[in-house]
């Protein structure tokens, strides 16, 4: 199938028996091997095993298995998860011996009938909303190579707009997959808290972070994440029942108050004329869809009590856990020497502190049913933010880079809101245009229903022009 063939377009072929899940997976490797050099998505391809694992798929479906959701649809995965074989290198190179067993939410995928075709760049331990290491180089954005396509899960985002593969997996710690999907185009929601489950891992970045799908439309995102959501016994977070995914994306959201606003959470970022547009013009489409859509002050409480203390936490446990400390990057180690003061009864009170956090800024849906805002506060920055000949910026600076990055996504990962980016065109400057849907606890269904919606109403372009 060629490029732009999304994963439900993929799953229903390979079940039907129009095309054969090698087949599939052998143009995916095909694209990846031509293009992925001037992209660096990938940090492995697993040419041989994806292979083998297609011809399974086909094996079992000629032998009259019931395709699973999935059948043949070639996958990524961002280098924090593990995957049976490959080292889980979280963007570094602190380790070197390969996973014995897949995560879990790998696991799941595969169980559909996926096929896994690599792992995806980050930035070491997701630390940056930029995907540059000294370990794996630059990965660049395929709408204007020059760019950054966003991080940390920009590999996966990558891999994804310039049609290497139909959908990846990345994770969400601080707008990790709504950043890079906003950079390149695609749809990219956090899900609640406790959704997707971490295992083996109890967590990822404490109550900060999820992992979910980056797609090029809504019903491919609620697809995957029908497969992958569920937690485990070991997770510390579970979330409430939902119902289908799927079922959501295809039926109508109703008439919804949605409150707009620009005003960004961090103090003293100012968001580009570009997306102020952008949130401007989707707020007078939504009206013109039958919603009630209003200018509110979500009056945002400051999430840096919470944020910060297991940013470092969360750094500091993944560094902890590595084989080599001594191979991690000059930056990952000076934030790990700064954050020595987040003791664990100062993690579990940021932990806590969250939770006052999150009943503040859940406010909010009192008077609304939706908030609509700019994903990004910043257009996406050229590449060289670790400062490509030493990868090595420095804590601090690298913290001021990013903060118009995470502008307004990071408070939802404190309050465990379910946040989607949403893509709404391209701009003046060639490159997308995003918006951000935040719902109430539990509200994937309703964001999910709204963004179709949206995607309907305003389709937008899905391949980089690479």
């Amino acid at each position: 199938m060629d490029a732009a063939a999304g994963v439900a377009e993929t799953a229903t072929a390979v079940a039907s028996g129009e095309v054969s899940a090698a087949a599939v997976t052998s143009a995916a490797l095909d694209r990846i091997a031509a293009r992925d050099r001037a992209l660096n998505a990938f940090t492995v391809v697993l040419d041989a095993a994806a292979r083998a694992e297609a011809a399974a798929v086909d094996e079992a479906l000629a032998d009259g298995a019931t395709a699973g959701p999935l059948a043949g649809v070639p996958i990524a995965i961002k280098e924090e998860l593990a995957v049976a074989g490959t080292v889980t290198t979280f963007g570094g190179r602190g380790n070197t011996t390969p996973a014995g067993t897949d995560s879990e939410v790998v696991r799941r995928l595969r169980a559909a009938g996926a096929v896994i075709v690599g792992k995806t760049t980050m930035p070491e331990f997701g630390a940056w909303p930029f995907t540059e290491s000294r370990a794996h180089g630059i990965t660049r954005n395929p709408w204007d190579a020059d760019r950054t396509p966003g991080g940390s899960s920009g590999g996966t985002a990558s891999a994804v707009a310039a049609g290497l593969v139909p959908v990846a997996i990345g994770g969400d710690g601080g707008g990790s997959i709504r950043i890079p999907s906003a950079c390149c185009g695609l749809f990219g929601l956090k899900p609640q808290r406790g959704r997707v489950t971490s295992a083996p891992e109890p967590h990822l970045w404490w109550s900060l972070g999820t992992c979910g799908p980056l797609a090029r439309s809504v019903l491919d995102a609620a697809l995957v994440y029908d497969v992958i959501r569920g937690s485990t016994t070991g997770d510390l977070f579970q979330a409430g029942e939902t119902g289908s995914f799927v079922e959501a994306a295809g039926r109508e959201p109703g008439r919804l108050r949605i409150g707009w606003s620009l005003k960004p959470v961090a103090r003293g970022v100012t968001p580009d004329p570009i997306d102020v547009a952008a949130v401007r013009d989707t707020a007078r489409l939504l009206a013109d869809l039958g919603h009630d859509v209003r200018e509110i002050d979500p009056h945002y409480p400051d999430p840096t009590a919470a944020f910060v203390p297991q940013f470092f936490a969360g750094i500091r446990s993944e560094a902890d856990a590595v084989e080599h400390f001594d191979r991690l990057e000059r930056t990952t180690r000076q934030t790990y020497r700064m954050g020595s003061w987040v003791t664990p009864k100062v993690r579990d009170w940021a932990i806590r502190q969250g939770g006052a956090i999150a009943v503040k800024a859940n406010r909010v849906f009192d008077a609304v049913d939706v908030l609509l805002t700019p994903t990004l506060g910043t257009r996406p920055p050229r590449v060289g933010q670790l400062d490509g000949r030493l990868f090595g910026a420095g804590t601090l600076a690298m913290s001021l880079r990013s903060m118009p990055m995470i502008a307004y996504a990071a408070l939802w990962n404190v309050a465990g809101n379910p946040a989607a980016a949403v893509p709404v065109g391209i701009g003046p400057d060639g490159l997308p245009l995003s918006v951000q849907f935040v719902g109430p606890t539990d509200g994937e269904p309703l964001l999910l229903s709204l963004s179709a919606q949206i995607e309907a109403a305003q389709p937008w372009q899905k391949l980089a022009p690479v």
